[in-house]
C-alpha cells in the first residue's frame, strides 16, 4: 500500500498553487496578502509568470488587458454568447460559447504577431542586420509570397485608437524595446512599399507589447480570452435579462444555395 501511494504521490506537480488547511498560496504568496494589496493585473501576472511585476510592467500589462475589453458585435464571441443564451437561458453556457469562439480568427492575432516579431528579430540578430534592413527584407518576402503581416489593418479604424493609446502607455513606462521598435519599422516599411496607409491594429500592438513583457506566444490566445471576458459576460447577462428568447436569423441576411425543390422517385415512396 505504501508503495502504491508513493507511486502516485507526484503524479501531478505544480509551481502555481499550494492549498492546505487554512492556507492558499499563490506562487508562494498567501492569498490573503494579495487581497486588497495588489491589483487584478498584478496577481494575474504573478500567477502566469511566477513573480510579481515591477510597477511599470504592471501599468503596461493592465493597459493591455483593457484594450479589447469589448468589440460589440464586431467579432464572433459576442453574437455566439448571445445566441446561446437566447436558446438556453444560462449565463455560463453563453460565456463558455463565447470563449470557445476565440482562437484562430477571433483574438488570435496577438499570438501570430508575437511569432512574426520573434522570427523577424531572430533574423535581424542572425544576419547582423539593422532594423531598417530587416524591415525591408521581411516586407519584400511577405509581399512576394502574398502573405498577410499579422496585426496590420482594421475594417473600421484608421488609425486604431486603442493601439495608439496602448503604445503611448508602453512609451510612458519605458516598455518600447527592440522588438516593438522592429515591428513599428516593419509597419513603416510596409506602408512605404505598398502605398497603403493601413494601421497597426489593437491585436498587433497587444502582441508586440506582450512580447516585450516576456510572454510566450502560446499563452496569448488565452490572454485574449481574459481581455474579452468582461465584454462577453456583459453581453450574455444583457441577453439573459433583456434579450429575445430563441433568436433567429432574418431572411434578409440568409440565402439558400442548395438544390432546388425535388421529390423522391415513385419507387422509393412507401407511404
Amino acid at each position: 500500500m505504501v508503495g502504491e501511494i508513493d507511486r502516485w504521490k507526484e503524479y501531478w506537480k505544480t509551481k502555481i498553487c499550494d492549498v492546505g488547511p487554512n492556507k492558499v498560496l499563490i506562487r508562494g504568496y498567501p492569498v490573503q496578502e494579495l487581497i486588497g494589496n495588489l491589483s487584478y493585473a498584478e496577481v494575474l501576472y504573478l500567477i502566469l509568470k511566477g513573480e510579481l511585476p515591477d510597477e511599470k510592467t504592471a501599468k503596461v500589462f493592465e493597459a493591455t488587458l483593457l484594450t479589447v475589453i469589448d468589440h460589440g458585435f464586431l467579432n464572433a464571441a459576442t453574437p455566439t454568447a448571445r445566441f446561446v443564451v437566447s436558446g438556453n437561458p444560462s449565463i455560463i453556457a453563453g460565456i463558455a460559447a463565447g470563449i470557445l469562439s476565440i482562437g484562430f480568427w477571433t483574438g488570435g492575432a496577438q499570438q501570430y504577431t508575437a511569432e512574426f516579431i520573434n522570427e523577424a528579430y531572430n533574423l535581424m540578430k542572425k544576419e547582423n542586420l539593422t532594423m531598417e534592413e530587416t524591415a525591408k527584407k521581411v516586407v519584400e518576402k511577405y509581399l512576394k509570397e502574398k502573405k498577410r503581416i499579422p496585426g496590420f489593418g482594421h475594417p473600421l479604424h484608421n488609425p486604431d485608437p486603442r493601439a495608439e493609446q496602448l503604445y503611448r502607455v508602453a512609451e510612458k513606462y519605458g516598455k518600447v524595446g527592440e522588438k516593438l521598435k522592429l515591428y513599428k519599422a516593419i509597419h513603416a516599411e510596409f506602408v512605404k512599399q505598398t502605398g497603403k496607409n493601413i494601421p497597426i491594429n489593437c491585436d498587433g500592438m497587444m502582441g508586440a507589447i506582450l512580447t516585450e513583457l516576456g510572454f510566450d506566444p502560446e499563452i496569448m490566445n488565452a490572454l485574449a480570452a481574459v481581455c474579452m471576458l468582461p465584454g462577453i459576460i456583459a453581453h450574455a447577462y444583457e441577453e439573459l435579462k433583456e434579450g429575445t428568447p430563441v433568436r433567429i436569423l432574418p431572411d434578409i441576411i440568409t440565402t439558400y444555395i442548395g438544390k432546388p425543390e425535388r421529390h423522391l422517385p415513385e419507387e422509393k415512396k412507401k407511404i
